[in-house]
């Protein structure tokens, strides 16, 4: 058998604080539109710095959910303060005395200090705005401010033919901004922003609002558990008297799954 390749590490530092309306996936949405699909193949990504600290344990899982859309085999934050009070308490979690002594485990688990990286890059959390992504990969990512790049100011042969192809599908032009551009679907929730801190965020925003009749809008829990505690507390009911559909948990249209594939040519927002 050959041997395997022992696998890299990426140090993704995220300094600074985040600003008003940024969200954890902007910041992984940001990394992929950095170094591309495949920067991060064959490296785990650790995720350090003020903002990522500052982060609760579901935007962490976010972030970490994505990393193989930068192509890491696998994302981490070390364990913290943050961590050992999500797991408190958990039915899985240790008790009593093991408590105890997992705690101490754990703390002996982040990277030192003095650590050398295989790879190494910083964000600045401050200089960063929502994002969306505008071609056929998540890497095709700008600042929702931004207007469409330019095929012709890439020196790179592939990645320009690559953007040259994805605006023909995508029927966009150089130069266009997307804010203002008309959407037929819009998608929320799956696994990256489908837990229960998404939705309430969700539901505060249409409650007591009503979404246009000529747009589709599909909300969708990440999990099971997640779908029913969403209905305990009547989001479910917040989201449909707007207009929206209630789906079941799961993939959904990310990968067409559920019965919820997107109808052919029709744009799809996807927060």
């Amino acid at each position: 058998m050959p041997t395997p390749t022992p696998t890299k590490t990426f140090q993704v530092n995220v300094s600074g604080k985040l600003g008003i309306g940024v969200s954890a996936k902007d910041i992984i949405l940001a990394l992929i539109a950095q170094i591309g699909i495949g920067g991060g193949t064959g490296h785990v990504f650790e995720y350090t710095g003020e903002a990522i600290r500052g982060l609760s344990m579901e935007e962490r899982m976010t972030i970490c959910n994505m990393s193989i859309e930068g192509g890491a085999r696998a994302g981490m934050v070390a364990p913290d303060d943050t961590t050992f009070e999500y797991l408190a308490g958990r039915e899985h979690s240790p008790k009593g005395i093991e408590w105890d002594k997992a705690i101490k485990s754990w703390e002996k688990l982040p990277t030192d200090e003095e650590a050398i990286y295989d790879q190494s890059i910083t964000l600045d959390a401050s200089s960063l705005e929502p994002m969306i992504t505008f071609g056929t990969n998540p890497g095709m990512g700008l600042q929702i401010t931004d207007r469409i790049p330019n095929p012709n100011n890439y020196s790179d042969t592939d990645k320009r033919h690559n953007l040259e192809d994805s605006l023909t599908y995508m029927e966009l032009q150089p130069g266009q901004p997307l804010l203002g551009h008309p959407v037929d679907v819009v998608f929320i929730g799956s696994c990256t922003n489908g837990r229960i801190s998404d939705l309430r965020l969700a539901a505060k925003v249409l409650e007591g609002r009503r979404v246009s009749e000529n747009l589709r809008k599909l909300v969708v829990p990440g999990l099971q558990s997640v779908k029913i505690q969403a209905e305990s507390e009547g989001l479910d009911q917040v989201f449909v008297e707007a207009g929206a559909e209630w789906r079941e948990a799961g993939c959904s249209m990310c990968i067409a799954m559920n019965g919820d594939p997107n109808r052919t040519w029709t744009i799809c927002c996807k927060y």
